[in-house]
């Protein structure tokens, strides 16, 4: 039964990954873009929501209704302003950029919240189980698990049956004819940062729940996110979800046969996957 528990608890874990990495998948799947400084987005989130929450007095979840369009305008201020003059056949340029905002939002950060470690406080929610059989399921990481598939069949159905969806797809196979179709790069482009940054504003809110966070942990939310990508295959978003899960299992079996192993099992996981399938479980974003 423990062993039953820790796939099911990684199973729920993968759910935060899937989040994590959503935005990831979604960027890229559209423009290509690889996003360095994408966790400590999720990072800037987490602080918002604390932000809110103490400014306000509102519950975590309820800070959801001022994060989400606070991240999707930080989304799309910074393409338009900033990513939308780097991207094009020179990889570098983005990867230097997103580089340098990392650093200057970790700074940033470090300046205003200084480096004690924060959590935001969701009262009861944070220890409310349910018990299933044998097992006990947290209803916050179950909540997590359904948010994250949810966010990713919303995203699925917006991108295959949506104006914005057909947009999306027209711009990333080919640009030059987007253009030329009168849709505008720039601003398409714009949109699909303000979505992905929706999208990590729910990822910041509870990876904040669920754990203390600091300036310096975007770093580790950014590898996991990366590592859920690529297993599930770049720009595929139900792969992205299932390659969180896959990682969150590998990292509670791992905790259950010696607690230092978590993580290493998670990368391992990772590695061995990769050596399988270089390009991932599912590397296109199928309908």
């Amino acid at each position: 039964m423990d062993w039953l528990n820790a796939i099911v608890q990684g199973c729920l874990l993968g759910g935060l990954y899937a989040l994590f990495a959503a935005g990831l998948s979604l960027i890229f799947g559209v423009m290509r873009l690889v996003n360095i400084a994408h966790g400590d987005l999720i990072v800037l989130a987490a602080y918002l929501g604390l932000t809110v929450t103490g400014a306000l007095g509102l519950h975590p979840l309820m800070s959801l209704l001022i994060v989400i369009p606070a991240m999707a305008l930080i989304g799309y201020v910074l393409q338009r302003g900033i990513l939308n003059r780097t991207i094009g056949d020179d990889l570098l340029a983005p990867l230097l950029v997103t580089f340098g905002l990392s650093v200057i939002l970790q700074n940033g950060l470090l300046e205003v919240f200084s480096a004690d470690p924060q959590k935001m406080n969701a009262g009861a929610l944070e220890t409310a189980s349910i018990p299933v059989g044998g097992i006990t399921l947290g209803v916050l990481p179950v909540l997590m698990f359904l948010t994250a598939v949810g966010v990713i069949a919303g995203l699925q159905w917006m991108f295959y049956h949506t104006a914005l969806g057909r947009a999306f797809r027209a711009t990333s196979d080919n640009q030059a004819i987007a253009q030329l179709m009168g849709l505008n790069r720039a601003h398409v482009f714009g949109l699909a940062m303000a979505l992905a940054l929706a999208v990590t504003g729910i990822a910041g809110v509870f990876l904040g729940i669920r754990t203390s966070f600091d300036p310096s942990i975007g770093g580790g939310r950014l590898i996991f996110g990366f590592e859920a990508v690529i297993i599930g295959g770049l720009g595929n978003l139900w792969g992205t979800l299932l390659g969180g899960i896959i990682l969150g299992v590998s990292q509670a079996v791992g905790a259950q046969i010696n607690p230092g192993w978590q993580l290493l099992a998670g990368h391992i996981a990772f590695l061995v996957l990769l050596a399988v399938r270089p390009k991932g479980l599912f590397p296109r974003m199928d309908g």
